[in-house]
This record gives structure tokens, sequence and C-alpha cells, in this order.
């Protein structure tokens, strides 16, 4: 089993951490107290979150869950659009672009254009403006995504994530380390996915990371792995049809990321080349032009005749919008998709359809 060494902790800022957990402990004892109000709803509400700060794989994960409802059930994403800029509740639609609801938005309304896409950093209003939709287009199942800490919306469902590779359990509050809350608040939520396993793990490292989490009765463990799909233009209409097998050993690519943790995605490239330079940048990074000058640069300066541009998907979805693009970029511009893979994925879907169905069979017996 692979070791969390990848954690780095800074010893100096923890006594900021104790303070930073002195005002996190009031906050989340207000609402166990029912001094701040926490409000729940009529349909399922399912939130995907996390105990750290980013990269944990929210998005693939919700992803997932679209697929497994989406033939079933009316289903709305709802997120804050981080570093989007705009501001309020903006409902996407086919002409919405990443700067007015955010990357990641923008890349599930343009993956599974039937569903409700929504922004609203105010979750209880962006959730009260979807229910006011009419009765035929308001969502039967809504998915808030990195909602854990938004204690003002008490969802039907919690289900957090934790890197294989920075279990939460290992890990410290921010500033020393990259958890928002204590360790022990896991309490509150009804799953945990530990996220990005190792392929080779085996049976003892499973019941070992389930010992260290020290979950109560009710709380269901799972493991997903990540699984990278076959590489897409960014820009269909100017690029060459490219599959990774077409990738030579001696091609230059130039990669680029701006997400959190990038180092799975770079390891995966470089099984496939033995020239790959990695550029990285900051976690939902807006790409200026002076990042392009640089980039271009460093594009001229490769010299293989089979030399492309690859991003991550969140990237692409930023990229497409951006008029700072390169012309000349767009026919070896390409993207790298992912999906996830549950080591027991029956179990997961099983457990996240009975929950829809015993919600909404209890609010029926409720109403009457």
């Amino acid at each position: 089993m692979r070791k969390n060494d990848e954690i780095k902790l800074n010893s100096c800022l923890i006594p900021l951490s104790f303070l930073y957990g002195i005002g996190v402990w009031l906050r989340n004892r207000l609402f166990d107290w029912g001094i701040l109000h926490s409000e729940q709803y009529s349909i399922p509400v399912i939130c995907i979150g996390n105990l750290s700060v980013g990269g944990t794989g929210k998005t693939p994960h919700t992803e997932y869950i679209i697929r497994l409802l989406k033939d079933k059930y009316r289903i709305a994403v709802l997120s804050r659009g981080y570093k989007r800029q705009t501001s309020g509740f903006i409902l996407a639609d086919s002409e919405s672009s990443s700067l007015e609801i955010g990357d990641e938005p923008f890349q599930m309304k343009s993956k599974f254009p039937d569903i409700l896409v929504a922004v609203d950093a105010n979750r209880r209003r962006g959730i009260q403006t979807l229910l006011s939709l009419p009765e035929k287009e308001k969502p039967e199942v809504i998915l808030l995504d990195d909602a854990y800490q938004h204690r003002y919306v008490r969802p039907s469902l919690s289900i957090v994530l934790s890197d294989y590779h920075r279990l939460f359990y290992h890990d410290r509050l921010m500033p020393a380390g990259r958890l928002r809350e204590p360790i022990s608040h896991i309490n509150r939520t009804d799953i945990v996915v530990v996220t990005k396993c190792d392929e080779n793990m085996k049976p003892i490292d499973y019941r070992i990371i389930g010992k260290n989490m020290k979950l109560r009765a009710h709380q269901s463990l799972f493991f997903t792995s990540i699984v990278y799909g076959e590489i897409k233009p960014v820009f269909p209409v100017e690029a060459r049809p490219l599959s990774l097998k077409d990738i030579r050993r001696e091609d230059d690519i130039l990669l680029i990321s701006g997400i959190a943790a990038p180092v799975p995605f770079i390891r995966e490239v470089e099984k496939y080349s033995d020239k790959v330079l990695p550029m990285v940048f900051p976690d939902h990074h807006i790409f200026g032009k002076s990042d392009f000058k640089k980039l271009d640069t460093v594009f001229k300066e490769m010299t293989s005749s089979g030399k492309l541009i690859l991003v991550t998907e969140k990237d692409a979805a930023r990229l497409k919008n951006s008029p700072l693009v390169p012309e000349k970029w767009k026919k070896s511009l390409y993207y790298l998709p992912i999906v996830i893979r549950f080591c027991n994925g029956q179990r997961f879907d099983e457990t996240i359809k009975k929950h829809i169905i015993t919600f909404r069979k209890n609010n029926i017996i409720n109403k009457k």
C-alpha cells in the first residue's frame, strides 16, 4: 500500500490551525444547536463534497451519479461556479460559457445537455429557484457540488470524497494542512469514497483504511480509481483525428495542467511519450496573455513532427471559451477525459437508487 508521503504539513502554522479550528467548531455547533437554521427539501438532495480543499475528484464522481440517474429522473446539478465572472443565480443553457458559470459546471452542461445545471453561491436560494420552475421542468433530484460545509442546506444524503494519496485522517486543518474541518466532522456524512486508488491495492489495504477512518455503523465506505479515456480535440473542426496509440515515444507533448492534483495526469501521459514537458498552473487557473505567450514560445521550440498540446478536461472547458488561444494551436490542442471506476460499483449504485426511492416514498407518506 502506498503511504501518504505526498502530504506536506507546515508545523509552523499549527497555532493558526488551532484558531481556525475554534471558528469551525463554533460555526458547526451553532447549526447543531439550531441557532443557525438548516433547511430540508421535498426532493432528494445529494451532496458531493470533501473535508479538504480541492483535488479529490468531485466532478467525475458527480458525473458518475448523473449517468446513473439521468434516464429515470430529472437531474439538476447546483454549484457555486468557482471563479466565474458573474454573480447570483444562473441556469445554464447551450449558450453559457465557462466564464459565466465556471469551468466544472460548463463541463457538465456540455457533456449532459439535457440535465439542469445551475450556479449560485447561496445554495439555499439556488435550490428554491430550481424548485420554483414549472412542474414539468423542475428537478426530481438535485446534486450539490462541493457543499459539505454549506450547512444552511441539509442534504438527504451526503457523500465525502478523500484522495487515497492524501487521506483525511493523515491531514491537518488549514493552514498547516488542507482540511476545511476537523477529522471528527466526517461523522456527518452517510458515504465516504476513497478516490484515485492504485490499481494494485489488496484486500488488506481496504481493511486498513476502513479501520483508520473509524466510521460509524450507518456509514458506507467505497473505493474508486481513475480511468483515462481516449484523447479528444478541444477544437474538433480544426484538429485532425488522433488517438493515444498514434502517439510515438519520440513525439513532443506540451502538457498543460491547471488542476489541484496534476501528478496522475502527468504520469498517465508519460506512458505514451518520453518527451513530455509539464507546465503546471494553480487549480482553476484562468490563462492570460502572458501565459499563452510563454506556452507558445515553449511549443515553438519543440521539434518533433508529431508534437501536440495536451490538457485536462477541466482546462479544456476554459480554453474552449478563451479568445486568447493562438489560432495555430487549434489543430494540435487535445484533452484527456477521465471517468471513475468503483471497486464495488454495484453496491454504490444500489445505495444511491435505494436512497432516492425510499426518500420519495417517505415524502409521499408524510404528505398524506
